[in-house]
């Protein structure tokens, strides 16, 4: 169950809030434990020698639906959505991202607009490879 319906809502909370607070302290250079890989791998990038990325772009499970989250942006006056995403800040059960424009390519475009989202909707954390993006 989700979406505020968890009897169970601390281990499914503490396993995602930690997981999206591990990866804002990397992408905010402030994270010194080099023993693990996966979503949660404490540097960006293929290696820890290589210092230039700066984004862990992640995607969102609907946890009703099972879907990805979608999120509506324009850019340039072209409106579409994205399903990728950078986190800004984590406050206890919330999290503020920035939408993120997937180029063909593999790189990605940020966009200056932001949403929150409850992390009691959220099922599952994807995570995609480690990028560098301009970044104001």
């Amino acid at each position: 169950m989700c979406c505020g319906n968890n009897n169970n809502k601390n281990d499914r909370e503490c396993c995602l809030y930690d997981l999206l607070k591990d990866i804002l302290k990397l992408q905010n250079r402030d994270f010194d434990d080099c023993c693990v890989d996966g979503c949660d791998k404490p540097f960006l990038g293929p290696n820890l020698s290589t210092i230039c990325y700066n984004t862990r772009p992640l995607s969102f499970y609907n946890c009703t639906t099972g879907d990805l989250w979608n999120i509506q942006y324009t850019l340039n006056g072209t409106t579409s959505t994205s399903d990728v995403f950078r986190i800004e800040k984590l406050d206890e059960c919330c999290c503020t991202c920035r939408v993120l424009i997937a180029n063909t390519d593999g790189t990605y475009i940020p966009t200056s607009q932001f949403f929150t989202i409850d992390l009691d909707c959220v099922s599952a954390v994807q995570c995609h490879p480690d990028v560098s993006l301009d970044i104001c």
